[in-house]
């Protein structure tokens, strides 16, 4: 008899199958207690607030340096530490914090294998389960991390040249991309400077640009067929036909910023960054607002689950009683939120 997969990796199989890990990792609802989608009571679950650094260690004895990206596998948290210009991993269960890549405090363009590689402002990251894909924002590149070994080559874009051209590898370029999602096939680019969303296909690293017309995207997260974007400057979310490139608003309303709950164009966000979804809702970390909201896909219904409208802080807390400071990263397990807080140099856990 073949020995029992465990729970992680079961679950990791199921959000993948369904399009629906990493950034925008999930589980089918069906199958969860009502109870354990709430998602409002807001705990620290590593770093400390308002505490910056690069050490390793266990919960509030880690420390992260401005984190924007995070992901997750189901078993780990994966972290684009940001001015750190290092990645960064955290085991779920035990809360505990080290480092795969990068050199703490030392910005570049190598490839290497752990800190003998370098990044400069590391923004997104996804995985696949076997690799990382970071978006490395003022690289202008895609970058590839081998999770067990963390060697660190660059997949898409030319170091240090900023475009918008398509091609091949390194022949493609960017425009300080931000947000990264994939399928497993595919991983899409919210190529931020460039005002629009790029695809590459994993297999040949062959760069298309599938949409534009977007002000400033950050965050993206994929479901099934569709695409979702946190469109920072538009103060808007939007979907992505990926079949087609139609792209159509689901909530806010474009070039107004707010922090009004509603339906569609009649709710506000105050430049939206991060964003993942469970393939109901979307989760939407609202950084000007330093909220996090919700979204009803089928809908557009906005609700703020937590965080308060306007007020930054560190608090623990369940729903408004909980408060943020420029969160930026979010991504989910099914069960639970994790965001990069990133003014707060924490991560949070929401439940």
């Amino acid at each position: 008899m073949k020995p029992m997969k465990s729970f992680a990796t079961l679950l990791f199989i199921a959000l993948f199958a369904l399009g629906a890990c990493g950034d925008r990792s999930s589980t089918p609802l069906a199958s969860l207690p009502a109870a354990a989608l709430a998602m409002t009571n807001v705990t620290t679950f590593a770093g400390t607030a308002l505490s910056f650094g690069s050490t390793d260690g266990t919960g509030s004895t880690a420390r992260f340096y401005y984190p924007a990206g995070i992901t997750t596998d189901g078993t780990n948290i994966y972290v684009a530490d940001t001015s750190n210009h290092i990645v960064r991993k955290i085991v779920i269960s035990t809360g505990v914090v080290t480092f795969i890549a990068g050199t703490a405090g030392t910005y570049g363009t190598t490839d290497g294998t752990g800190a003998g590689a370098s990044f400069n402002t590391p923004y997104g990251v996804i995985t696949d389960g076997t690799n990382l894909y970071v978006a490395d924002t003022s690289n202008h590149t895609i970058r590839k991390v081998v999770i067990s070994t963390g060697v660190v080559t660059t997949f898409a874009g030319t170091a240090g040249t900023s475009g918008s051209a398509n091609g091949t590898g390194i022949a493609a370029t960017f425009n300080s991309p931000r947000g990264i999602t994939t399928d497993g096939t595919n991983l899409y680019v919210a190529d931020t400077g460039n005002n629009s969303v790029r695809q590459i296909v994993i297999s040949t690293a062959a760069v298309t640009t599938l949409a534009a017309g977007f002000n400033s995207p950050s965050g993206i997260t994929t479901y099934g067929t569709n695409l979702y974007v946190a469109d920072t400057n538009n103060h808007t979310i939007r979907q992505i036909v990926i079949s087609t490139g139609t792209v159509t608003t689901i909530a806010g309303t474009t070039g107004t910023a707010g922090s009004a709950d509603g339906t569609g164009i009649a709710a506000t966000f105050n430049t939206p960054q991060g964003i993942t979804t469970d393939g109901t809702n979307l989760y939407v970390a609202d950084t000007g607002n330093h909220t996090v909201r919700k979204v009803v896909i089928s809908s557009g219904v906005v609700t703020t689950p937590v965080g308060s409208a306007g007020s930054a802080g560190s608090a623990d807390g369940v729903g408004s009683g909980a408060r943020f400071y420029n969160p930026i990263g979010i991504t989910t397990t099914g069960i639970t939120l994790y965001v990069a807080d990133y003014s707060n140099h924490t991560i949070r856990k929401i439940q």
